[in-house]
């Protein structure tokens, strides 16, 4: 695959690619990877409405790349595609429920 970019792009993608330590076949085949999913999670997820949010933040390269690896093997292990949005949203929906119930517990604990 072959593609020409503007030399202004190239730079960019060059110096991102540079610094995370890929190839240019790793790079551009996660970032290609990364559209899909996105494009995936439009269609098959849960739909963004009026009511839907954003939330972004930056985490670590090192936990990226972990993230990347459990996500790659919970698609084999279970023959599902595991997506980064499902496992983050599993995430915050756990550790809230589970706050939830600490919560109630401590209310319902004789003073």
């Amino acid at each position: 695959m072959c593609a020409q970019l503007p030399i202004d792009l190239h730079e960019r993608v060059s110096e991102e690619r540079e610094r995370l330590g890929q190839t240019t076949s790793e790079y551009i085949t996660n970032l290609i990877q990364e559209y899909y999913d996105m494009i995936e999670n439009q269609k098959g997820g849960i739909q963004m409405t009026e009511k839907g949010r954003t939330m972004a933040f930056q985490i670590p390269e090192e936990l990226f790349q972990r993230i990347k690896r459990h996500l790659e093997r919970e698609t084999l292990r279970s023959g599902k595609k595991l997506t980064q949005r499902d496992f983050v949203l599993n995430l915050i929906t756990q550790a809230l429920d589970e706050a939830d119930a600490e919560n109630t517990a401590e209310q319902n604990a004789p003073h």
